[in-house]
């Protein structure tokens, strides 16, 4: 159970792209403090933050690291019979010059935007380093989970040369996986980034999780997962999720 538990909350934390960031108040201590922040997942698998210097959670993560941050299934109709996920870390803020420059060319996949304020307005990268998670999968389904992320065996050079190949050459087979998942069509999606169980999508400034039917480990496994999916009339059943 505690192996299904983790795939479920770690797909949770893949689908979704934002969470309630709480850090220990500096200036009202004793009290947590909420904000609202966007995320995506570094090649470890842990969330990855772009946050500003002069925030109050910024100065709140400088004097204490431990946090949580809260993440739920969007536009769920009943916020207690869906999934959420409460995932507690310490942060902390990169300083190595070629940690900072991947995390950047990942975030910006996700956030295009970001890059016009990330130098120019003292934002730094804080990645969350897990301590342990607390998954509710609905109404009696909850879990203390410990072993959640999951390293990224394409995060640099591999991702890069899938997603730019994908993007350039492929529009039409994204524009199939967008029919297939039934996402919006209100602008061409982007593919941001590819892992072991799924790839996302981004359309205009939301982002979108799509599972693969089995695990891909290799860039072939992933070609091949990608090519039937281009040919495949409906979206396929997670074979492991399933089973």
């Amino acid at each position: 159970m505690s192996v299904e538990a983790a795939k479920n909350a770690r797909e949770l934390l893949l689908k979704e792209y934002r969470g309630v960031l709480s850090t220990h108040s500096k200036s009202m201590p004793g009290f947590p403090f909420g904000s609202v922040v966007p995320y995506c997942l570094d090649e470890q698998g842990r969330p990855l933050i772009l946050i500003s210097r002069i925030a109050q959670h910024t100065h709140n993560l400088q004097k204490d690291p431990k946090c949580s941050m809260l993440v739920g299934e969007r536009e769920a109709d009943d916020v207690q019979a869906v999934g959420r996920l409460t995932y507690l870390a310490e942060a902390e803020k990169l300083e190595d010059t070629a940690a900072i420059e991947a995390a950047a060319e990942r975030y910006y996949r996700y956030f295009p935007d970001s890059q016009n304020y990330h130098k120019a307005h003292d934002f730094d990268f804080w990645v969350l380093k897990p301590v342990r998670h607390r998954y509710i999968g609905g109404f009696g389904a909850i879990h203390w989970v410990d072993h959640l992320t999951l390293a990224n065996p394409f995060a640099g050079k591999a991702e890069i040369s899938m997603v730019e190949h994908m993007n350039s050459d492929h529009a039409k087979a994204i524009a199939h996986y967008v029919d297939l998942a039934g996402l919006p069509k209100t602008v061409p999606a982007q593919m941001a980034g590819i892992d072991t169980e799924g790839m996302h999508l981004r359309i205009g400034q939301a982002l979108y999780w799509l599972p693969f039917q089995a695990p891909c480990h290799t860039p072939i496994q992933v070609r091949e997962a990608l090519v039937s999916l281009a040919h495949a009339e409906v979206w396929p059943k997670n074979a492991v999720a399933d089973a």
